[in-house]
């Protein structure tokens, strides 16, 4: 399966924050954002990623990742030089996708849950056509909302509904065949002139290939698109390191812990950081699996 990160948009809801840059390379605590979906991916087993932002941005994002090698990925960047709709990201990714089977995931978004990865894979594994999940929330008409049967199977899908049929929203993470990309060259822009991804979904609802994977109480979900969320998302992040003394989305330990990169690797990446308490992070989980001491918090994860 391949990824793609979409890291484009103009964050109007962010400014003027964003008037300096995406809001992906916001920082969410001691991170930028993008760093929380791409910790997903690499979670899930994907090590050949897209990511996806506004033209202005790509040095940037090159940057910071560069080609991947250094955390045992193949990322590629891809330009989006108008915010046209999630869905565009299958038009601008035709080539990245080439028939495979690809997972989305928005730049904004952050997850989190101690069986999470296992899920992904169980999800990736049993995938025909296409998987959408579903996560409780107290605010059903701010997002694309599932509506499922007495047996949890999903039946319609509604874009920010005034009157929501259900509580279960779907977050910014879908995994889909290689017709992704075929379904897509067939959608419309809607009113609001963008390619919506609620289109796409109901493509494979009708075709009866749509699954809905209930995330759970365990699973949080934070959408960082607004000032209030994101001052949310880093309260939640420290707070969450600073009691179980692990890091969120740190990408070089996930790296090491998948075997996409061996522990020596990771502690040069640590070392390279080594002022910040970030870098110093990486050099212990380094040093700690090169004991034979693998921090029992992440294993549950994996």
């Amino acid at each position: 399966m391949k990824g793609i990160i979409l890291a484009g948009g103009n964050g109007t809801r962010l400014q003027p924050l964003t008037f300096v840059g995406s809001k992906q390379l916001a920082p969410v605590y001691d991170k930028p954002m993008v760093y929380y979906p791409l910790s997903v991916l690499m979670l899930a087993g994907i090590q050949d990623i897209l990511i996806i932002t506004r033209p202005a941005e790509l040095p940037v994002f090159q940057s910071l990742f560069g080609d991947g090698r250094q955390l045992g990925l193949d990322i590629a960047y891809a330009a989006q030089d108008e915010p046209r709709g999630i869905a565009d990201a299958f038009r601008v990714g035709a080539d990245h996708i080439r028939g495979d089977e690809c997972a989305l995931i928005l730049g904004d978004n952050l997850f989190h849950g101690a069986n999470l990865p296992s899920l992904l894979r169980r999800s990736a594994r049993k995938l025909r056509g296409c998987v959408l999940f579903g996560h409780q929330v107290a605010d059903p008409q701010r997002f694309g909302v599932a509506e499922i049967d007495a047996r949890g199977r999903l039946v319609s899908i509604e874009e920010k509904p005034e009157r929501p049929r259900s509580n279960l929203a779907i977050p910014g993470l879908y995994f889909f065949d290689g017709g992704v990309v075929d379904v897509t060259k067939g959608l419309s822009p809607s009113a609001r002139g963008e390619l919506e991804i609620t289109d796409v979904l109901r493509a494979y609802l009708e075709d009866g290939t749509a699954e809905l994977v209930w995330l759970g109480r365990g699973v949080t979900w934070l959408d960082t698109g607004t000032h209030e969320t994101l001052l949310d998302a880093a309260r939640f992040v420290r707070d969450v390191q600073h009691r179980q003394g692990t890091r969120l989305g740190c990408v070089e330990e996930i790296a090491m812990y998948m075997g996409f990169i061996r522990p020596d690797d990771c502690h040069a990446l640590g070392a390279a950081m080594g002022n910040s308490p970030y870098g110093q992070y990486v050099m212990e989980r380094a040093r700690d699996f090169s004991l034979g001491l693998p921090p029992a918090e992440f294993m549950e994860e994996l």
